[in-house]
């Protein structure tokens, strides 16, 4: 006997019903594709974004940006501050089964440092050998006393990576990486989507209240705004400054911002490669300030960020503890700008900047156009998709370049990698003998008084040389689901998946 299609729908419907009830999928809307999912090689703001659930790390930090447990439970200096010892989480395990232990550390701290193309390097330069202690024991042992190590650790610099599935597949791990976080990877289609399940086996399982995460990046602000209200999306990053304002009288949404702990600014290559000697920026430090002057911060605060962001000139917010005050910032004086080229010989210098595709990105790019064209500069916009913008300042492919640093806890984090010599992160060029050595003197005195005034001197160097100008320091704005509960409020930007709930 054959039974009509229609009489079926109930008890399918029952079965979709009971299918949703026992597994819920968090949909997450990113502002660009990550770049590769390999935290040793990782540069993006977003690749932290989706690690935050699939590789946990040594340390994280909270809403205060204290340092707190998470891989790592416990730690210790020395009394020279040359050794840090650190008791390990046990019962944790990689999503491939094998065991988090003291060797891993080793292994990870070890790959971060050595790895040919390695963004961590810099981050671990002073570790200069791992000892395992017992299995649940390690120490890291320092050429120098090293005061951002544990702001590094609570980083990619932190995180750790399954040795195994590491060494099995080389150079090609971050197409399938391998962690120990709540979520495990399934499958990523280039700028469509990035699939990650829960692992069962993980250590704080209590916490995770979802079965499958799902990243999708859409770089347009409006679209990914779109998605969200109508329920393709649960949660958005890097909501548009200007819909801020009305999505706070949607009662099916929810809203959060937090001044974050970067900045936005504009990278001049001054030094990387040959195209420096072409570009009027790059060549002369009289038309890096004039371009400087031409600029008005609070105008763009206001016409880029809809007022959703702090004016900044330095690589902290001028709140931050460790903001130079003997370096303020400057306002705008065209005439000053114009008799600045005079003086350069260059009456109309013309460069191209180039942006991320991304639409805060090119309001920002073209804001820049406008003021500096009242000063006599010819600026030409060149837009390319967000990794690939990275790999052409790797390259030194550019003259100026629009780049967001979503910052790190420890100003070090937004310093050291930029403008120390020959770093991973040093876009621009820039190296200066008495920089690094100040450079290197920060990095070893751990009473803040005392480096904050080593910072002073490092801000008088760096702004007058302007390899990057910088411009403010941006509001992480995000939109949500008004159902969905847990949504931690860290000035990292980083949403953390564990304890997110989304209620029926």
């Amino acid at each position: 006997m054959k039974i009509p299609v229609r009489s079926l729908w109930p008890a399918l419907s029952l079965a979709v019903l009971s299918l949703t009830a026992n597994a819920q999928t968090l949909r997450v809307g990113l502002g660009e594709d990550p770049d590769v999912l390999d935290p040793t090689l990782s540069r993006s703001f977003v690749g932290r974004i989706v690690f935050a659930a699939l590789c946990d790390k040594l340390f994280d930090i909270n809403e205060k940006l204290e340092i707190v447990p998470q891989l790592a439970t416990s730690y210790e200096w020395s009394a020279d501050s040359k050794t840090l010892t650190m008791k390990l989480r046990q019962g944790v395990t990689f999503h491939d089964g094998e065991k988090f232990d003291a060797a891993a550390v080793k292994f990870n701290i070890e790959r971060h440092k050595t790895l040919p193309g390695s963004n961590r390097r810099g981050e671990l330069a002073p570790v200069t050998t791992v000892d395992i202690v017992d299995a649940a024991t390690v120490r890291l042992n320092l050429s120098a006393p090293f005061s951002p190590l544990l702001a590094q650790l609570a980083d990619r610099a932190g995180m750790m990576v399954s040795p195994k599935a590491a060494e099995a597949a080389g150079e090609k791990f971050g197409v399938k990486p391998v962690c120990s976080g709540p979520f495990k990877f399934v499958e990523r289609v280039a700028q469509d989507r990035m699939v990650f399940e829960r692992f069962p086996q993980y250590w704080n399982k209590g916490a995770v209240h979802f079965d499958k995460v799902i990243y999708t990046p859409i770089p347009d602000a409006t679209v990914r705004l779109a998605n969200l209200k109508s329920g393709q999306l649960d949660f958005i990053e890097r909501v548009g400054s200007s819909d801020m304002a009305k999505l706070q009288s949607d009662k099916k949404l929810k809203i959060s911002r937090i001044v974050e702990l970067g900045y936005q600014g504009i990278s001049i290559n001054i030094g990387k490669s040959e195209q420096s000697k072409k570009n009027p920026l790059g060549r002369d430090a009289k038309v890096r300030e004039a371009f400087e002057l031409s600029l008005d911060r609070q105008g763009l605060v206001q016409v880029v960020m809809d007022g959703e962001a702090m004016a900044g000139n330095q690589w902290v917010p001028p709140d931050n503890s460790f903001y130079a005050k003997g370096s303020p910032m400057p306002k705008r004086d065209i005439a000053r700008a114009k008799a600045l080229l005079k003086e350069a010989g260059e009456i109309n210098p013309s460069f191209t900047l180039v942006t991320a595709t991304a639409s805060d990105a090119q309001k920002l790019a073209q804001a820049v156009q406008a003021m500096a064209k009242e000063a006599g500069f010819d600026v030409k916009i060149q837009a390319a998709e967000f990794a690939t913008s990275l790999n052409m300042a790797d390259r030194g492919e550019f003259e100026a370049y629009v780049l967001a640093w979503s910052g790190r806890a420890d100003p070090d984090g937004n310093l050291y990698s930029f403008h120390g010599c020959k770093q991973p992160l040093n876009y621009t060029g820039y190296c200066d003998a008495e920089t690094e050595k100040l450079l290197a003197q920060s990095r070893e005195i751990r009473d803040p008084v005392a480096r904050k005034k080593v910072f002073e001197q490092i801000t008088a160097r760096v702004l007058k040389e302007r390899p990057i100008v910088y411009l403010y320091h941006r509001n992480w704005l995000w939109a949500y689901n008004a159902k969905l509960s847990g949504v931690r409020n860290i000035p990292d930007g980083l949403l953390r998946v564990s304890g997110l709930k989304l209620t029926p």
